[in-house]
């Protein structure tokens, strides 16, 4: 009898620590959560404060080839979710920096003017720490954002640019109704993991895949924490710098080798749930046109359309993804 209770209880006590470890609270540098790779921190000093900048360095997996590609994250993401692209590029012999930008990931959320200038200077400052005089600078969606900026503001320090559907191909001033940064922090903390797989659902075209848990996961056991009133209000004074900040203007000022690798199917908004009317929303996110208006703009610039890929093709479409990336590296 008791060996028959303890052959009925054995799966409950092994999925117990699992169960507990999916649920459990995360803090505001998800801390307890591992990343792919070792994960080094660059100590910054912003506006009198002592910060902590996380970020990956992984080495050539294969015959180094003497050349480094940074990988900039979007907002709702965190430099773990380059996994794949990073073991890609490694394999092709690419050292690979992942920084999560202040704010972000594992850094610290600093209660700050957040721009994408000072994102930038943050990054130049952790390649000149690893002495990286030059690099293919990869951004995606709002890191494709930060990556124009960075583009602009160190052309000597970026090899080549590559563009992810990147958020910020329009001005989202012209249809967004502008929100206070305490409104935008009321909403932040009210996410839920409902609330947020549902955000993260429109990212999918074809349906979410349950695979992208992996990357939801981590950002709804935040909500849970004590720490979220913290990871809520940067949320928040990071979408006023996406809001505050377009890059649309400047395309055009871009000297640097440059690839828009475009999902057909994304029609990201930044604050779409703002907009009231129906006629300006069918009028924004149009992804197809705005990456042809963009590479039209960027002198001798690339554009390789992935039709019926959504918002994060590297996740979704990763073979395409990586042809086009390798590709362009050369």
């Amino acid at each position: 009898m008791l060996r028959f209770l303890l052959l009925l209880l054995l799966p409950l006590l092994l999925a117990g620590p699992r169960a507990s470890a999916q649920t459990a609270p995360l803090n505001a540098t998800l801390d307890g959560y591992d990343y792919p790779f070792p994960v080094k921190t660059l100590p910054l000093k912003i506006e009198g404060q002592a910060l902590s900048m996380a970020y990956m360095d992984v080495a050539p997996a294969a015959r180094p080839n003497g050349r480094t590609v940074v990988l900039l994250h979007g907002k709702n993401f965190f430099g773990a979710y380059w996994r794949e692209t990073i073991k890609t590029l490694a394999a092709a012999g690419f050292r690979v920096v992942v920084p999560d930008q202040i704010g972000f990931g594992k850094s610290d959320k600093a209660d700050i003017h957040y721009s994408f200038h000072q994102l930038a200077r943050n990054t130049k400052q952790l390649l000149d720490t690893l002495g990286v005089k030059k690099a293919a600078i990869v951004g995606h969606s709002m890191g494709g954002m930060l990556a124009t900026r960075f583009a602009l503001m160190y052309p000597e320090t970026t090899e080549k640019l590559v563009l992810e559907n990147p958020i910020g191909l329009e001005d989202y001033r012209v249809g967004v109704p502008y929100q206070p940064v305490a409104q935008a922090e009321a909403t932040e903390r009210n996410s839920t993991e409902a609330s947020i797989r549902k955000y993260h659902a429109t990212y999918y075209p074809n349906g979410y895949p349950a695979a992208h848990d992996q990357w939801l996961l981590p950002l709804a056991a935040q909500t849970r924490s004590l720490d979220f009133p913290k990871v809520a209000r940067a949320n928040a004074l990071t979408y006023d710098m996406i809001y505050q900040q377009p890059v649309s203007y400047e395309f055009s000022r871009i000297t640097v080798p440059t690839l828009l690798i475009i999902g057909q199917a994304d029609r990201t908004v930044v604050g779409k749930a703002l907009i009231k009317d129906p006629k300006v929303l069918a009028q924004m996110g149009q992804y197809p046109a705005l990456g042809r208006r963009t590479a039209a703009q960027i002198k001798g610039a690339k554009l390789v359309e992935l039709p019926n890929v959504g918002h994060i093709p590297h996740l979704e479409s990763p073979a395409q993804f990586y042809k086009a990336l390798l590709a362009f590296l050369g």
